[in-house]
């Protein structure tokens, strides 16, 4: 399985042009790949997204895009892995499909240092436990934070977008949106979890274990 870093805080729209313009042309025998971007700030809209998620934009790009899921952000400090799998070839239906890519998100904040991270039910993605009261990352925390997104499309059984970790960035914008559709549902990165990791660290580790998983 093949994976490039694309340089640079990268504008979302020409990754997601290339990404649709790979899976249109792909055949039965062409390579997965995996692409690690880490975005300009941008504003993603998913394909059934709700306007009235998106609270207070700023300045920043609105896409509408065509992924799964309601609205999230990326910028810099954000590792996104943008996985461009044959799911049909690897047999693989949409359920399992996430939830494996759930697991990898999971391992590899394990990996970075970080054992809560874990599912919430009804919610994809990747939350750890935090402190309401207190406002920060508590492992004994009753509520969750969310810090791994995910969001994917299909098209002739070949899956493209992906997934995100928030590795060390500024988290304010999130407070422009109802992330991924839910009002005030707090956002966390791994600095603020005590976790000290670069973005090229978090995603050589996502890139191993994605193919560990999936190769």
């Amino acid at each position: 399985m093949e994976y490039r870093w694309l340089p640079g805080h990268v504008a979302y729209t020409p990754v997601w042009e290339a990404m649709r313009e790979f899976t249109e042309a792909r055949d039965a025998s062409t390579p997965d790949e995996i692409w690690l971007v880490e975005h300009a700030p941008v504003y993603t809209l998913g394909q059934a997204g709700k306007p009235e998620h998106l609270l207070n934009p700023g300045g920043i790009e609105v896409v509408k895009c065509d992924r799964g899921g309601q609205v999230t952000y990326h910028g810099p400090g954000q590792v996104v892995a943008y996985c461009l799998f044959d799911l049909k070839r690897r047999g693989l239906f949409v359920k399992e499909y996430v939830e494996k890519l759930e697991d990898v998100v999971i391992g590899t904040l394990s990996d970075l240092g970080l054992p809560t991270a874990r599912r919430m039910a009804g919610a994809p993605g990747v939350y750890v436990p935090y402190n309401g009261q207190q406002g920060r990352y508590d492992p004994q925390g009753e509520l969750l934070a969310k810090i791994g997104a995910l969001g994917i499309k299909l098209r002739n059984g070949r899956a493209y977008h992906g997934l995100a970790i928030n590795v060390d960035m500024d988290l304010a914008p999130f407070d422009g949106i109802n992330p991924c559709g839910y009002a005030g549902l707090p956002t966390v990165d791994l600095r603020r979890c005590g976790i000290a990791s670069s973005v090229t660290q978090a995603g050589e580790q996502l890139v191993a274990n994605l193919q560990a998983v999936f190769d």
